[in-house]
Order: structure tokens, then C-alpha cells, then sequence
């Protein structure tokens, strides 16, 4: 079967997309070590990569091993809600590393591997990627620089397909933090279920081989 590496998997949209390409694809879970994700790994028979994407240092070892890759799905990513005035610089330092040069880091890391499956690279970005959102400055820009790296790939390697993937608000944790920022009521039926982003993933990665789908967008209905 044909191999793909998803991170941030043990739970939320990571854990969904696992298990939409499960059926057909061999998974590589790649993040911080923890009982979730070896729950996973083992509901799936799948290796867990321990990978810390902020020690860019790091990543090209653990990747080593990994000579041919067919799909690398980036969704690991973190938020801190904000307005600019809020934050602060170390916010802004961790949000690039986790949601931007990491996955540079395990990109190019990598790029021999999915040179050679002329694979495909997923990138999990937001509607913040698109639009600004008030309260979300380092989120924001982070998902705006990821869209660039992905364009830039996209037309420096032309044997590799590339999709950023831009959801609307999703039914994970980290909306519940930001609900809790505005100061509303969480209610996770008014956005996207991390398994309806998950199969708008499968379906971009799972497109004829003649087809290139650039970007998606999804909001909820």
C-alpha cells in the first residue's frame, strides 16, 4: 500500500484524517509521544514517529528511515488567541516554529522520499490562512507564511502535488479555547466535525493521478 505520514494524529482532525486513509494507505504518525497517539497507532497498526516539530534540528534524523513517501499530511499546529496588543513575542516564536518552520523542516526533510513516490504534500491550513480573524494575530499570520511555503513548493517541484486545505472553524479543542476567548458558549454543532475535514483530505489525496487539487475550501453550512 502506498505509505502516508500525517501529524499532530493523536486526535482531533490528525486522528480523523488517520482514519479516512487507513483503508488504504500505510500511516506513519509522527508527534509528541503520548498514550493518544499510541491509541491510535494501535487501532490502525500504524508506526508512531516521535517528533517534536519545534526541534528542527532533530527532524531530518528521525526521518531517516524513510526512503519513499506517498502523502505528507502537515495538521500538527498550535493557537494562542489574541488580539496583537495581547500577545507576546515568545507566542509568536512558538506559533511560527510549530505551524510554520517545522513543517518546513520536515518538508525538506523529506523531500527525497516524496521525490521519489512523486507524492503528494497536504497542507492543513484555516480560513485564517485567507482572511485575517479578529484575536487570532500570530495564528493568522503563521497560516498565511504556510500558504506562501505551499505555493512555493508547489511550483519549485513540479513532480509533487500540493494542496492546502482551508476549513472554517472545526469541533476540536483548540476552538474551544478560542470560544472561551470571545467569551461564548461552546457549541460544537455550529462547526465542522474534524471527520468532514478529514474526508474532504482523503478525497483531494485520493483524486486521479491526472488531477492536481491546489486548494480547497470548506466552511461549515
Amino acid at each position: 500500500m502506498p505509505t502516508a505520514m500525517i501529524t499532530g494524529a493523536s486526535r482531533g482532525v490528525g486522528a480523523a484524517v488517520a482514519r479516512a486513509l487507513a483503508p488504504t494507505h500505510t500511516l506513519f504518525l509522527a508527534g509528541r509521544p503520548s498514550p493518544d497517539l499510541d491509541a491510535i497507532a494501535a487501532e490502525f497498526g500504524a508506526t508512531t514517529w516521535p517528533m517534536d516539530l519545534a526541534d528542527f534540528d532533530a527532524i531530518p534524523t528521525v526521518v531517516e528511515p524513510i526512503d519513499q513517501l506517498d502523502v505528507l499530511v502537515h495538521n500538527a499546529g498550535v493557537a494562542y488567541p489574541g488580539r496583537v496588543a495581547e500577545s507576546t513575542v515568545d507566542e509568536w516564536r512558538s506559533t511560527m516554529a510549530v505551524n510554520v518552520v517545522g513543517p518546513v523542516a520536515l518538508t525538506l526533510a523529506l523531500l527525497p522520499a516524496l521525490r521519489a513516490a512523486r507524492g503528494h504534500v497536504v497542507f492543513v491550513n484555516s480560513g485564517s490562512g485567507i482572511n485575517v480573524s479578529p484575536g487570532l494575530a500570530s495564528y493568522a499570520s503563521s497560516k498565511f507564511a504556510l500558504r506562501a511555503f505551499a505555493d512555493s513548493l508547489r511550483n519549485d517541484e513540479s513532480s509533487l502535488r500540493v494542496t492546502s486545505v482551508h476549513p472554517g472553524r472545526i469541533a476540536t479543542e483548540m476552538q474551544e479555547e478560542l470560544v472561551a476567548y470571545e467569551e461564548r458558549e461552546y457549541d460544537p454543532s455550529q462547526f465542522l466535525s474534524p471527520e468532514t475535514v478529514a474526508q474532504v483530505i482523503a478525497d483531494a489525496v485520493h483524486a486521479p493521478p491526472d488531477a492536481h487539487i491546489r486548494e480547497v475550501v470548506v466552511r461549515p453550512r
